[in-house]
């Protein structure tokens, strides 16, 4: 009979042959086959202690309260492999299961959610999570096990973020998703927790150990699928199939295919993404700018706690729709209850500027890049997520009233506007003197550029000056002048106009304080976390920041 390394020779002499090229061109393709992180997984898992056949397996998971799989996501049996496994540990019936993805961002749960609950469709589910640009492998596999979750499993999450091509950045995704798997055993307090991660991330110092520091007392099954350097060493054994390996006490590993067809598959989808797509794909410049804006305020949007930082901003980034689609822009509004008035609006906003941040679906709609206005709504999207997207997750917040919607958008126009110039400096700012010169506008000039009469124009040109007068000395005066509390209190034609303007004044005379040193970044970013939901928030806030910016402003300089 055939000794053991006759039997490896021999089983493996053809692919190790066939994936020399492949493995070439993989490797020319990807370097992150020899990043330090990669090279853990690979280093980590060597040998083996014994054989196990599908009766020993499913008895390790079993004794597992979380079980930890192993996906190689250019291969579809790996998907459909998990698929099995959960849809069997359900079966059982003596505990619920749930199960956590990779794939989906945590920040897409409420995407999720609606799928779970047949809101949406499978088509609208792709899009929205921005399946294919953000992930690019199969979607039939994953949807499979998307569909065996929801007949078999209690919940199905999202544990995955930004950014996925940075390794760098690897080990915070191991930590944020180790948080989100604390959190689902919150949730679930009896279920299995079933989670789908890539192969690289369950070496025993990434996510496993994770887990462990979180949760210490689950019993843990790391179970990997086609390791290759196990492969090879199975490749010696007698049985003519070895279909699964003890690894370890907590750690087994099954084979369902090979290392040539792994990176077969794997070649595949890297000749198919360098072909591109049909059109430019606005995400990860939108994700970008944020990123930028980000790391000029010092968030850290990994912050589990909400404090001088918002809590896991990176589940909130927002979706991107490129190029945005009004049906289902209206589709996605009228869910929130926003009228069609609003609805034309913000339509008109994409079609005028390119892009809109639209806070009520958490998204943009972009169809043509143009910098200043992307830059300006990033800013915006920024300023929502850091008082934690109000209304997003269903939070009793009340109703604001007039006044408090008034400031509330002024504020928010100040701090885009800020977060404009930030990202785009040679924006010019909006200083008194443009509303000055508006005032030499002729009553033909006023109805052809503007939507509203002469005499409307001219009184809210007057609440813009009063206000500046009034906004850093509030105390100075006995009461609201009158022109103000009326304007304020209208929720007219014109309060787009009154509160854009205002805004972008206030952002300019910020980034002003920002240059000259008046204001740091400390400060800056406590602006952004502003919560502005209890009454009379709005106003007070946005009147600090005006005394804060506007007293003590040193004399303009000469222009350049």
């Amino acid at each position: 009979m055939a000794t053991t390394v006759t039997l490896r020779s021999r089983r493996s002499a053809a692919q190790r042959h066939a994936l020399v090229g492949v493995e070439r061109e993989i490797r020319a393709c990807d370097p992150n086959s020899r990043r330090k992180y990669v090279c853990e997984f690979s280093e980590a898992f060597r040998a083996y202690q014994s054989t196990l056949d599908t009766q020993q397996l499913h008895a390790m998971v079993a004794e597992a309260d979380i079980v930890l799989i192993g996906d190689y996501h250019a291969l579809p049996v790996c998907q459909r492999f998990a698929a099995g496994l959960l849809e069997q540990r359900a079966l059982v019936g003596d505990r619920p299961v749930v199960l956590g993805l990779e794939t989906i961002f945590a920040r897409d749960q409420h995407i999720l959610d609606e799928w779970w609950r047949r809101e949406i469709d499978e088509a609208e589910l792709r899009q929205r999570v921005r399946f294919d640009p953000d992930w690019g492998y199969d979607w039939a596999p994953f949807y499979e096990l998307l569909v065996t979750a929801r007949e078999h499993a209690e919940g199905l999450y999202g544990l995955d973020c930004m950014p996925r091509e940075d390794l760098r950045k690897i080990g915070a995704r191991d930590r944020h998703a180790a948080d989100k798997i604390a959190e689902i055993r919150q949730r679930h307090p009896r279920a299995v927790v079933m989670v789908l991660f890539g192969e690289s991330h369950l070496a025993p110092a990434h996510l496993p150990q994770e887990v462990g520091r979180r949760l210490p007392d689950e019993r843990k099954l790391t179970l990997l699928q086609n390791v290759d350097a196990l492969y090879w060493h199975a490749a010696g054994e007698k049985l003519e199939h070895v279909e699964a390996v003890r690894v370890a006490e907590n750690v087994a590993c099954v084979f369902n295919s090979t290392p040539l067809e792994k990176y077969e598959n794997y070649r595949l989808y890297l000749d198919r993404w360098s072909r591109g797509g049909d059109g430019p794909d606005l995400g990860p410049t939108i994700y970008n700018l944020i990123d930028s804006l980000l790391r000029f305020l010092g968030i850290n949007r990994y912050s589990p706690h909400n404090t001088t930082q918002p809590k896991f901003l990176v589940d909130m980034l927002p979706e991107v729709y490129c190029p945005p689609s009004a049906a289902l822009l209206r589709r996605l509004l009228s869910r929130k209850g926003v009228s069609d008035e609003q609805k034309d609006a913000m339509l008109r906003r994409v079609d005028e500027r390119g892009s809109a941040y639209l806070p009520q679906v958490n998204a943009f709609y972009v169809h043509e890049f143009q910098m200043v206005y992307a830059a300006e709504e990033v800013s915006r999207f920024l300023h929502h997520a850091c008082r934690g997207l109000p209304g997003r997750h269903g939070q009793n917040v009340a109703e604001p009233d007039a006044e408090d919607r008034f400031y509330a958008r002024s504020l928010e126009d100040a701090l885009a506007f800020f977060g404009s110039r930030v990202l785009y400096p040679s924006r010019p700012a909006v200083r008194n003197a443009n509303v000055y010169e508006l005032y030499d506008l002729t009553c033909e000039d006023v109805e052809h550029q503007t939507a509203f009469g002469y005499t409307e124009f001219m009184r809210m040109l007057d609440f813009l000056v009063l206000h500046r007068e009034f906004e850093p000395y509030p105390q100075r005066y006995p009461e609201t002048p009158k022109l103000i509390q009326e304007l304020v209190q209208s929720s007219g034609p014109g309060f787009e106009y009154l509160t854009s303007l205002l805004g972008y004044m206030l952002g300019s005379d910020l980034y002003d304080a920002y240059l000259e040193g008046r204001m740091n970044r400390t400060e800056l970013r406590h602006f952004f976390l502003a919560h502005l939901d209890a009454r009379g928030a709005a106003r007070a806030t946005y009147l600090e920041l005006a005394n804060r910016v506007r007293l003590g402003k040193k004399k303009p300089r000469a222009a350049h």
